[in-house]
């Protein structure tokens, strides 16, 4: 079965090279909260967005300005009466946020008829951005949540074929899960790492169900208030966990685990060192705790000769920094704890779903591959997708760490 882990692992390799992100991408998903209030002609809207999705607007000068953002949701964000845009009443207010976010208030005045509400802001610059959007009607007293996404930025407020607003249903949850693992870089590259280490295809889907299992605590955490993370630790340490698994590979392909373990160690207590001089970066005890962490890890593997349980141990830890990268932003936005509950483990059950079928599709196409004799060795493959791992997930780690 290595011989078919193998070659499966250079197609996810490639797969992850030709993925259309940026280089640092965070695994945070792309999103944005928004909350309308509709009392007959006048409607209120309050738009919280992340100070990651804001930067997209100038990637590669100073944080755009707030009268900028405002321009850019305006001409996006909007509700519509019997198909005419509603006028809206200046001024956009900005209101106190959350650090790591932004928060503006619209006020519009809409004409009769039915009344629907748009938000394309974002699709442009990320394709999968989701806006959660919590919608009140004060002439009936409904409320509802709605997933805004790039195939459906119109949602009806009042009339249409029922004259309810239609919430957006468990699939959907799902669908943002299995779309997630295929949209997501970082996914992905883990997913790889999994490959390379698991021998026997049993293996890897044992490690990748332990992955999930670890987003699933995280939802019992979450919606617990346990632990609240901060997203840009979670960005950097999801980079980590991607070097880490591919340093591991290292580790067990050239049987100098000492070495492997020695080298990271000394890399995260060098950012350590930078931090306490006050170089940025993260926090000194989170650096010291990922080293001792990284360096007892890559130990045990690299001495074990079936580290199958260990690993599996490991990547549920790994499932839940994954996982908390989701969780952040939602938290932030304070959906309510029921839709919460009920929006991760659909979107957990979705990841479990995406990965599994992408494990399972490009075994297939191994397997095709190997009766016409084009499958590489073994040691060629993870040597290669090993070192690539490593690089891109230090790369990720530092622009991370220092954003």
């Amino acid at each position: 079965m290595s011989r078919l882990l193998a070659p499966l692992a250079l197609i996810l390799g490639a797969w992850i090279c030709l993925a259309p992100a940026a280089p640092a991408q965070a695994h945070t998903r792309s999103e944005s909260h928004s909350v309308w209030e509709i009392n007959g002609p006048n409607i209120d809207l309050v738009m919280t967005v992340p100070e990651l999705e804001v930067r997209r607007l100038s990637p590669s000068g100073p944080p755009p300005s707030d009268d900028l953002v405002k321009a850019y949701l305006t001409a996006r964000v909007y509700p519509a009466a019997a198909g005419k845009r509603c006028a809206l009443e200046p001024p956009v207010e900005t209101l106190s946020a959350t650090p790591g976010f932004r928060k503006y208030d619209f006020t519009f005045r809409c004409g009769a008829g039915d009344i629907a509400i748009t938000s394309g802001a974002f699709f442009d610059l990320v394709a999968s951005h989701t806006n959660f959007a919590q919608i009140q009607n004060a002439a009936t007293g409904e409320f509802t949540e709605q997933l805004i996404t790039r195939d459906r930025q119109t949602v009806e407020v009042t009339g249409g074929e029922s004259g309810k607003l239609q919430s957006a249903s468990f699939l959907d949850f799902i669908a943002m899960g299995i779309m997630h693992i295929f949209t997501g870089v970082d996914h992905m590259s883990f997913l790889l790492g999994l490959v390379l280490i698991s021998r026997r295809l049993k293996d890897l889907m044992f490690v990748v169900t332990g992955f999930t299992i670890g987003h699933s605590l995280t939802l019992a955490l979450a919606v617990t208030g346990v632990i609240r993370p901060h997203a840009e630790y979670i960005d950097a340490l999801v980079a980590l966990t991607i070097a880490l698994i591919g340093a591991e590979n290292i580790a067990v392909q050239t049987q100098k685990p000492v070495a492997v373990a020695a080298g990271l160690a000394v890399f995260l207590l060098g950012m350590a060192a930078l931090k306490l001089l006050g170089l940025g970066g993260l926090p000194s005890l989170l650096l010291l705790g990922a080293a001792l962490f990284a360096c007892n890890y890559l130990m045990i593997s690299g001495n074990l000769q079936d580290a199958g349980r260990l690993r599996m141990v490991i990547t549920l830890v790994f499932g839940l920094i994954h996982g908390f990268g989701f969780a952040a932003d939602l938290l932030q936005m304070q959906i309510p704890t029921l839709r919460l509950a009920e929006l991760l483990v659909g979107f957990n059950l979705g990841v479990e779903i995406g990965q599994l079928t992408l494990v399972l599709a490009a075994t297939l196409l191994v397997v095709g591959l190997s009766k016409v004799e084009l499958a590489l060795p073994r040691p060629i493959v993870v040597d290669v997708s090993a070192a690539f791992l490593v690089g891109l997930g230090v790369f990720w780690f530092v622009s991370r760490s220092y954003a």
